[in-house]
């Protein structure tokens, strides 16, 4: 079975946190599953930025990014976030490959528009080839792709790692999409978690400004993901990656599984 593991937040800078993630993905990896990891570093964006005097601004969860806010996404995600990635997984007894979506050409961008608000070298995925990806898997690696891709040009767009893992799912025909992230799952108003989200409530919780901010792009990845035909899509606490190994098997308690009805 192909999965996409999309990790992200907390995941990526607490070093505890980290190594469960990568245990639980070369475990799943053990049980004969084909695993592609896809991760941003938002976090390790922004501290860098801010050493630098730069501040960050985001519109519906997604950065505003001049050229050399897009230089230093490749500095800092390509290679910081992704080479500790790939330690971890390796240190987890499984080796990991790192790349970008630029590499091999393997995911095509264009720049993407908000309306009337131009948020510079934000990009979106418009073509994408599995092929390397499929290489890493005949050899038996596993891919770890950074959240970033290239446009027409040449020029390098920086990616939303929800929305990348989810056209990434897609251009593998994945079986599921599992995305480990800082938060306990989809909220309701309440608070409490809803473990099971189907598409038509995604529009509901944003119309009632429920969700907002960074699960805006994630759950607009989750519908697309769904609506592409890729099985199942589950929002997991990285905390809780014991639970990817049972993801496609048991009923979810924790996290959101978001459903398409």
């Amino acid at each position: 079975m192909k999965v996409v593991v999309k990790i992200g937040g907390a995941a990526l800078d607490n070093e505890d946190t980290l190594r469960k993630c990568a245990h639980a993905i070369v475990d799943l990896a053990g049980d004969g599953h084909q695993i592609a990891v896809v991760h941003g570093g938002g976090a390790a964006l922004t501290r860098t930025m801010q050493r630098l005097g730069k501040t960050s601004e985001f519109v519906n969860g997604l950065r505003v990014t001049d050229a050399e806010t897009r230089d230093l996404a490749l500095m800092v995600l390509s290679g910081l976030v992704n080479k500790k990635l790939v330690a971890a997984i390796g240190a987890a007894g499984k080796p990991a490959i790192g790349m970008s979506g630029g590499d091999g050409t393997s995911f095509r961008a264009r720049k993407k528009v908000v309306g009337e608000l131009d948020l510079g070298y934000v990009g979106e995925i418009v073509a994408a080839e599995p092929r390397w990806i499929e290489a890493i898997w005949g050899q038996g690696g596993i891919p770890v792709i950074a959240s970033l891709a290239v446009g027409a040009t040449g020029e390098y767009y920086n990616i939303n790692a929800d929305q990348m893992a989810a056209a990434c799912a897609i251009a593998c025909q994945a079986s599921a999409l599992i995305f480990l992230t800082d938060v306990a799952g989809v909220k309701d108003a309440d608070g409490s978690v809803i473990r099971w989200l189907s598409v038509p409530e995604i529009t509901r919780l944003v119309e009632r400004s429920i969700v907002h901010g960074g699960m805006l792009p994630k759950l607009e990845a989750c519908r697309h993901a769904l609506s592409k035909g890729v099985g199942r899509v589950r929002i997991l606490p990285a905390v809780e990656a014991d639970a990817l190994a049972q993801f496609y098997f048991a009923k979810s308690q924790v996290g959101t599984e978001v459903r398409v009805a």
